[in-house]
């Protein structure tokens, strides 16, 4: 008992470190307020204009101000075989300060910057079959039972809405990393698959939880935390975070590897 104490004792303290340093150094510094952030478009996504075949991308990037340090905010882009434009499916909090839906479903680039905070490529699907995963995705957009609710933690959030999206197509494999708080809400259900729709996940609430797929590996979730370790390739899954493989972690000092070429 006293060694599991101090193991969650040490794991809190890493993590208030980890808060303490990200607010000192903040990754923002390129804009103060939300309406002077970037929200440029940095050339990940395909140039409708140019490519015919059919396309669905999610994205995930940091969120603005200090909750950027503990998380990300996702979205997904769509756009049919010849179309000359993307439709974006997304959660977006304020709207609900206006009194209106918090899903929202509109024609716009789909990799511009969120509001500063550079997008990846969480997952991409492209050409033949796409144009079925993509009815099936505005199909469970459509349905999705938050539309009008939003709450930042645990969730109903942005994440929650693509955790919904995934499990719903499968086909995606969308494995949403440990910093895509809120997509362990999973309402009054207790007991469901995981994110990527594949494998076993139990949680209460979002706050307390477990999952096992062969998409996301073993993560544990405590107050919307979350931990665990992929083994294809051998990573871990940390918060704050997000995924990092234990190859990125292998650290030769140069000159020393320089010193046995030598010799």
């Amino acid at each position: 008992m006293r060694t599991a104490f101090r193991f969650t004792l040490m794991i809190f303290s890493v993590l208030a470190v980890f808060s303490i340093s990200g607010l000192l150094f903040s990754h923002h510094a390129g804009a103060q307020y939300w309406w002077n952030a970037s929200r440029e478009p940095v050339g990940l996504a395909p140039d409708p204009s140019v490519t015919r075949e059919a396309v669905v991308q999610v994205y995930g990037a940091r969120t603005f101000s200090w909750r950027g340090h503990l998380g990300i905010h996702t979205w997904i882009a769509v756009k049919p075989t010849d179309a000359e434009a993307y439709t974006i499916y997304e959660v977006i909090g304020w709207m609900q300060q206006r009194k209106l839906p918090v899903l929202v479903i509109h024609e716009n680039l789909p990799d511009r910057r969120w509001y500063g905070n550079m997008p990846e490529i969480l997952a991409e699907k492209r050409g033949e079959g796409v144009d079925a995963l993509i009815e099936k995705i505005d199909q469970a957009a459509r349905s999705y039972p938050y539309a009008k609710s939003y709450t930042l933690w645990p969730g109903p959030n942005s994440n929650t809405f693509t955790a919904w999206i995934s499990r719903a197509v499968p086909e995606l494999k969308l494995d949403l990393p440990p910093t895509a708080i809120g997509k362990d809400y999973l309402g009054l259900r207790m007991i469901s698959s995981a994110p990527s729709g594949s494998g076993f996940q139990f949680s209460f609430f979002g706050l307390v939880g477990i999952l096992a797929s062969g998409i996301e590996g073993i993560e544990f979730n405590f107050l919307g935390l979350s931990f665990g370790i992929d083994s294809n390739p051998l990573a871990l899954r940390l918060p704050l975070i997000g995924r990092k493989e234990l190859s990125d972690w292998r650290v030769v000092p140069l000159s020393f590897a320089a010193h046995r070429e030598a010799r």
